[in-house]
Parts: C-alpha cells; sequence; structure tokens
C-alpha cells in the first residue's frame, strides 16, 4: 500500500478492516490459534496496542497514532510476506484463557487437549484430586503440563521432550505459570531416558503428520520445527514406539490421551485391533483419542 495512502487508515475499525482485506487478498493459512482473517487481525491490532484482547469493541472508532498504525502495519506486512504465524511475531500464544511465550524453537499451542484438560478430563477421570503423576510427552512449549498441573491439583507432572532447545521455551512457560515446584522437565527420547514411574494419565501431542502432507504444508507450518511436526511415512512413527511402552509407565488404572490430528485413516490402518475412545473436542471429533493401560498391556 502507498505510504500516502496510509494516512487513509485513521482508527482501529480502519486498520482492522484494511488488515482483513490484506490478509484475505493474500490467502494466508490460519490454523496457528485462529482460523481466520478478522480473529487474527484483531488479535495482531489489539496485541499492537496493548489492549485487553477480548475488548475490541469499545475502541472500534478510537483515533490511533502514526506510530501505532506503522507499527500495526510492519506486523501484518511480516505475517503476510514471511508466512510467519503470527504466535511468532507476538511472541505469545494463548490456550484455555493462558497465556504462554513461544517462539521458533517449538511449535505454536494449539493442541485440543488443552480442552480436555480444562474439563479435567471429566467423565474418564472421576476424581482429579486424587491425580498424583502426569506425564506430557513431547511437551514442546510445556503448555499442556501447566494446564495438566492446573486442573489436578495435587499432581506432579513431568514434561518431557527430545529438543533441548523446546525445553527451554517449557522451562520459560512453568516458571511463569507459578507451579514450578510441581512440574519437572525432562529430556529424553520418549520414555528412553525417564526415571521409573506409574502415571495415571499420560498425554502426547507427537509429531505424526505422514511424508506426504508434511511435502503439502501451507508455508506458515514451515517455520515450526520439523522435528515436532513429522511422523514418517504414515506418521505413526513414534506413536509405534510410544503405545509399545506406554503400559510400562500406566498405574493399573491409567489412561493414555493421544493426539494424532488428521491421521485417523493412518492410525487404524496401524492398530486395527485396538479399539481406542475417541473424544471430541469443540472442533474435533476423531483427533484425539483415550487408551487404558489394560487395552494396551494386552
Amino acid at each position: 500500500m502507498h505510504e500516502t495512502a496510509h494516512h487513509e487508515l485513521l482508527t482501529l475499525r480502519d486498520l482492522l478492516r484494511y488488515a482483513i482485506s490484506q490478509f484475505n487478498a493474500s490467502k494466508l493459512s490460519f490454523g496457528h490459534g485462529s482460523d481466520n482473517a478478522w480473529d487474527e487481525a484483531a488479535y495482531l491490532l489489539l496485541h499492537t496496542l496493548h489492549l485487553p484482547l477480548d475488548t475490541l469493541e469499545p475502541f472500534l472508532d478510537a483515533r490511533v497514532l502514526p506510530e501505532e498504525r506503522e507499527r500495526y502495519l510492519t506486523l501484518i506486512e511480516r505475517r503476510m510476506e514471511e508466512r510467519v504465524p503470527a504466535a511468532y511475531l507476538t511472541g505469545e500464544a494463548w490456550l484455555q484463557g493462558h497465556r504462554f511465550v513461544v517462539d521458533q524453537r517449538v511449535i505454536v499451542p494449539r493442541s485440543p487437549i488443552s480442552e480436555l484438560l480444562s474439563d479435567g478430563l471429566s467423565p474418564w477421570i472421576s476424581d482429579p484430586a486424587e491425580v498424583e503423576f502426569v506425564l506430557d510427552l513431547c511437551t514442546g512449549s510445556g503448555c499442556l503440563a501447566v494446564l495438566a498441573a492446573l486442573a489436578f491439583e495435587n499432581a506432579q507432572v513431568d514434561a518431557v521432550d527430545l529438543s533441548e532447545h523446546a525445553l527451554e521455551v517449557a522451562d520459560e512457560n512453568i516458571e511463569l505459570s507459578g507451579l514450578d515446584g510441581r512440574i519437572t522437565t525432562h529430556r529424553s527420547d520418549l520414555f528412553d531416558q525417564l526415571p521409573q514411574c506409574e502415571y495415571q494419565l499420560i498425554v502426547c501431542n507427537p509429531p505424526y503428520v505422514n511424508n506426504h502432507s508434511m511435502e503439502a504444508l501451507p508455508a506458515e507450518y514451515r517455520h515450526e520445527p520439523t522435528m515436532a511436526l513429522a511422523g514418517g511415512e504414515d506418521g505413526m512413527d513414534l506413536v509405534r514406539r510410544l503405545l509399545r511402552s506406554a503400559p510400562d509407565f500406566m498405574a493399573p488404572e491409567g489412561v493414555l490421551v493421544l493426539e494424532i490430528g488428521n491421521e485417523y485413516e493412518n492410525f487404524i490402518a496401524a492398530f486395527p485391533d485396538l479399539e481406542p475412545v475417541w473424544l471430541s473436542t469443540a472442533n474435533t471429533e476423531d483427533q484425539i483419542l483415550l487408551l487404558t493401560r489394560e487395552q494396551l498391556a494386552s
């Protein structure tokens, strides 16, 4: 947009309308916290202006200062030209009302498992207060570990990742949450370097994108660490290892909650004899499954 024309953008409403038009024209891919141009443009605007993220309405007709306008336009320019997920531009992501710091060392927090944790995994866990040990495998930014510690207030939570870089981010988020006394990070290749423990709950959002889908990923996803996404030929490389070893780390009544994204067909093909419970969230039907220790051990 021509520099002089920028002066026509006077209010938040003007900037918002302009950004949405630009985002739509650029055919951006959404899926890192928002799924449409409006939400993302509004989030970036409120973030830039240091306004509460849920109060756009009262400010829509407020005028912006020239430097505020430039700050916002620079941000949306980067979003379009570099195809960077918004969370990497702002250095934060919100999940279930909690703020997490993020950068390109970790994938952007967005797992629908977070929604199930905010309900204490009811009805599958009958008494959240009785859960003592929780494991978050492939923790990335540590977001699910933090949400698990909030959901199960008597639990010790272990957060595991193979990436040292990811664990640096996780440690930061755990410290910011004020729960650092209850969450411990471990560098481990799944269970391999993990001290023996009987977990009542294991949650895992592993790399599960199959090779074919990896090649077709929109540019936005290419800014995320490949090792946090790529799951091999059928997406199930890590999942096979995980399901083999998990029973040894589960309490007798323990459950495993596993996210597999759009790999339902590949999961069914790889594990035809397992009969998981498929857990629904607001936007997903067949992307998260639950297995008991009993099922896995047999």
